[in-house]
């Protein structure tokens, strides 16, 4: 199995990042359509703290093989996952924003990664 470069990783990862764009827009709108403006909320925080583990995951990823890790890596990690642990705790317990639309909203990489996979299989066959 080949080892691809890093040019490919940067276009795979900027391909993931507009699919959840569209995938997110998408979404809001349709949450907007189906449950009002609380749903649509609902669905662009989870999205947003979904697209900001993926950011967070890309960046561990693009340090592994290479010669200088980032420093402070796991502690940024950590502090991330506890921001939006508390973001997370804040939103439902004070505010109205849908929880079942924010929780399909933290989906969003998920679906943007199984886009992608998709994608280079549809081109895997060319």
């Amino acid at each position: 199995m080949a080892v691809p470069d890093d040019t490919s990783f940067q276009q795979t990862t900027e391909r993931v990042t507009r699919i959840a764009g569209i995938l997110g827009a998408a979404g809001v709108v349709a949450s907007f359509i189906w449950g009002g403006w609380s749903s649509a909320a609902g669905f662009a925080l989870g999205a947003t703290a979904s697209w900001l583990g993926f950011r967070g995951l890309k960046q561990v990823v693009g340090t592994l093989g290479t010669d200088r890790p980032a420093p402070r890596l796991a502690l940024k990690s950590v502090l991330r996952y506890a921001l939006i642990a508390g973001v997370a705790y804040v939103i439902v317990k004070y505010t109205v924003v849908n929880l079942r639309a924010g929780l399909v909203g933290l989906f969003l990489s998920t679906a943007a990664v199984l886009v992608e996979i998709l994608i280079e299989l549809i081109y895997a066959r060319n």
